[in-house]
């Protein structure tokens, strides 16, 4: 490993070429992500900034009542034509720093490159990671004065003010007909009988019809490229340049096209089909927000076996304060519950990376009920739980069970496949061909990152 003094980001990585969408499952599983072809893995305990995997339980979300705010935001932009004062509400920003969080100056480069230091340029970096540098520390701003007045009655909710009315009533009732012993119970009303309503709905409401917008979501395949995907491509294109200018700062040349396409548009994940998977397929796709014949913003998403997993998000900054980012999470949940009526089996939304040491990115642990994944064994744990760890430490292992360890850890080495000049083969057989120095150390490091059962299925490329 290679490090520069004023590097303070850690990650291994690798190029991936191709790879089944099963393989990507369970390296996310394992805290992996990608940007572009570029799958990596950041080393929570070396860097400031822990990013740990997180993942929404989509169908049994609920909305809370900011995200019925951004909701009703939407459906009086789309009925009345008004876009809202102020700013959008972050979320939609912050959503790309994930990959600002993990890409440094300095990465650890395994698997279709020997190990050694990138040059900066070749990067997939398309965020400054001083922006993030700059989240960390920033502190949560002290409220103003001193609090509520104490000789003040307590503030109460107008539904249990409510309710101790009612009950107020039912005993001057009894008390009228004789009995003021006897209080009997109130029958449940209405609220409380009645199941709360889907995200499906608060979505359609706000949807209106005969509104001044029109608001269509698209899905078109980005690899292998859909007719629809080319059609779109330089609208989308444009989208990105300009969110990426206003929003992140970039000069006017630094999102070029080849840029967008290495980071948005390429993915190593195959486009597959089952005859239990969904109809659209698995693979890496767009969803295109289009507004009265435009569009707008894309969220860029990779159908797994398991799950919907987010990659990026970018929106035209003139929409910025209807709250897009947050918009696109609720629609892409419900996309990802459409699916699992599909395929039973994809009922997960991923959401990249949670980092609880940045308040700035703290928003993704609204999405409930959801799981963090433990960075040493692997397994999923409630953010409740994780959540009282990570006030204490940045650095936590989840998993409250000592003797549990990681379910895939590498055994041996010898099983791992490698491509060696055009020819398939065990490590084992590569090792004993190969002249020179050896490379065990550094498959050894490789295999130990992605669990014994990828490293026999995966293609290891050795020069």
């Amino acid at each position: 490993k290679k490090k520069k003094k004023n590097s303070f980001l850690f990650s291994a990585g690798m190029w991936s070429h191709t790879m089944t969408v099963q393989d990507y499952q369970d390296l996310i599983d394992r805290g992996w992500r990608r940007s572009g072809k570029y799958v990596y893995k950041p080393k929570l305990d070396k860097t400031c900034c822990p990013q740990y995997t997180i993942r929404c339980h989509a169908l049994k979300f609920q909305p809370s009542k900011s995200h019925k705010k951004v909701l009703k935001k939407i459906s009086k932009f789309i009925s009345k034509g008004e876009l809202p004062k102020g700013q959008d509400d972050g979320e939609s920003v912050f959503i790309s720093v994930q990959f600002a969080c993990v890409l440094s100056d300095t990465f650890l480069c395994i698997g279709f490159q020997n190990m050694h230091e990138k040059d900066s340029s070749q990067q997939p970096t398309l965020l400054d990671c001083m922006c993030l540098r700059v989240q960390c520390s920033a502190k949560t701003p002290n409220s103003f004065g001193m609090g509520a007045d104490p000789g003040r009655p307590q503030c109460r909710k107008a539904k249990d003010l409510r309710k101790e009315r009612r009950l107020q009533k039912e005993q001057i009732r009894q008390h009228a007909d004789g009995d003021s012993s006897i209080v009997s119970p109130m029958p449940p009303t209405a609220a409380q009988t009645k199941q709360p309503k889907p995200l499906e709905d608060f979505i359609n409401e706000s949807l209106p019809d005969n509104s001044s917008h029109c608001l269509e979501v698209r899905l078109v395949r980005c690899n292998p490229p859909s007719p629809q995907f080319k059609a779109s491509f330089d609208a989308s294109y444009q989208v990105y340049k300009l969110y990426q200018m206003a929003i992140h700062k970039d000069p006017p040349d630094k999102p070029s096209e080849s840029q967008f396409r290495r980071f948005l548009c390429d993915s190593p994940l195959e486009a597959e089909h089952s005859p239990d998977g969904p109809e659209v397929g698995y693979g890496s796709f767009h969803q295109q927000y289009w507004l009265d014949g435009r569009i707008v913003a894309v969220g860029v998403i990779d159908i797994l076996p398991t799950c919907v997993s987010s990659v990026y998000f970018y929106y035209h900054p003139d929409f910025a304060s209807l709250s897009l980012g947050s918009y696109s999470a609720l629609r892409e949940i419900a996309f990802t519950r459409q699916l699992q009526k599909q395929s039973p089996k994809l009922s997960y939304y991923y959401l990249g990376f949670y980092i609880h040491s940045c308040p700035k990115m703290r928003y993704k642990g609204q999405y409930r009920p959801s799981d963090l994944l433990c960075p040493e064994t692997y397994a999923w744990v409630q953010i409740e739980q994780c959540l009282l760890q990570l006030e204490n430490s940045r650095y936590a292992r989840f998993n409250q069970d000592p003797d549990a360890g990681d379910p895939r850890v590498l055994k041996d080495v010898g099983r791992a496949l490698v491509l060696y000049r055009r020819a398939v083969m065990p490590y084992a057989a590569y090792s004993r061909k190969r002249k020179g120095s050896s490379d065990e150390t550094e498959v050894q490091q490789y295999a130990d990152l992605v669990g014994q059962d990828s490293a026999e299925r995966i293609l290891l490329y050795r020069a």
